[in-house]
């Protein structure tokens, strides 16, 4: 079974992706993942892997697989480039031109900002032996597109929950570069932040959720003079090499400030207070779902004041457990797809 994804390439949201993957796979089909990091899926996870930077080499791999499963995250957008939907569109046409079943699991839809774009989504959706979708906005526009499917949760939230630990804990922070914050926007963010580890008395670890795009953003605020002298004094940048790594780090944490979605669920689901950062509507709507505060990134009046304050409620109160569980339980669906390929 070919699972296509954007697995391999540091990014620890899409690793958890493919956790919560392997585990929902019925134990009668053997996996074979696309990833550029190859060594790192076969050390974290012992499955066998396809460079999926090279459209090649998947199409043949393709070639040798009963089916295929496009796996979490929003794998038909243009947001990346057009050229990345042409990508996917190659492997479905393949697949169903092969005979072979294309499942859409647990998958986001968009942003398709080229009428192109649209274009050839309406005719791949269809082409699709089943699908399941992580959120209603993408539900919505796929039916718009033509194809009405079933929507539930990011597949993440299947993910087993641990229990929080981190009364009195760090702040933890999960910030990556925008184009929202450009110098001095950042500014009320991280005087914000300063205030907040003053006031608490807490450390500030900086978790990089994506090595090759923030693991540097620490640095570069310093560089560019917007970081207070005592958040320097009180920061640490740390970094996870597995998706357990950084739920261990937010079950000790006192809060953990997340701007990407997958940060976000790993730190509930380790129990640990949370407030969001949107820059982008799905980090919104997983917030809203939640019922944890977010900040809309897009806001260009946001104020160090009112910050702090939303910060400070949030601290070291965690998520309803009864909103954990429902999140959770709308994950089922994805599973119940990927019971189509049982042999």
């Amino acid at each position: 079974m070919l699972l296509c994804g954007y697995y391999g390439e540091h990014n620890l949201g899409d690793d958890a992706l493919l956790d919560a993957l392997l585990a929902q796979l019925p134990p009668s089909v053997t996996p074979l993942v696309t990833a550029f990091d190859q060594a790192q899926i076969s050390r974290q996870h012992g499955v066998a892997s396809v460079n999926r930077r090279s459209l090649r080499a998947v199409l043949k791999a393709l070639r040798q697989c009963r089916a295929l499963v496009l796996g979490g995250g929003s794998l038909l957008q243009d947001s990346t480039s057009f050229r990345s939907l042409l990508y996917y569109a190659a492997l479905i046409t393949a697949a169903r031109l092969q005979g072979k079943p294309v499942l859409l699991w647990a998958q986001g839809l968009g942003p398709l900002r080229r009428r192109r774009s649209r274009a050839l989504v309406r005719v791949l959706l269809p082409l699709a032996s089943g699908i399941t979708w992580r959120d209603s906005s993408s539900a919505q526009l796929a039916r718009q597109l033509g194809v009405a499917a079933p929507h539930g949760t990011d597949a993440v939230w299947s993910l087993p929950r641990q229990h929080w630990l981190g009364l009195g804990g760090p702040i933890v922070v999960c910030w990556r570069p925008t184009p929202h914050l450009q110098g001095e926007a950042w500014k009320p963010y991280l005087q914000a932040l300063e205030d907040l580890a003053e006031q608490t008395e807490r450390e500030v670890i900086w978790l990089p959720f994506h090595r090759d795009q923030d693991q540097r953003l620490f640095d570069q605020l310093q560089q560019q003079g917007l970081v207070g002298d005592a958040l320097v004094r009180r920061s640490r940048v740390v970094e996870a090499v597995t998706p357990s790594e950084a739920m261990a780090l937010f079950r000790s944490a006192s809060l953990v400030l997340a701007m990407r979605l997958h940060a976000l669920i790993l730190a509930a689901l380790a129990g640990s207070p949370v407030s969001a950062l949107s820059y982008d509507p799905k980090v919104q709507a997983c917030a809203t779902e939640l019922g944890c505060s977010c900040i809309d990134l897009a806001d260009a009046s946001a104020e160090a004041g009112a910050l702090l304050s939303s910060w400070l409620e949030a601290f070291e109160h965690p998520p309803a457990l009864a909103c954990l569980e429902a999140m959770a339980q709308a994950t089922a669906l994805h599973r119940a797809l990927l019971t189509t390929l049982e042999v």
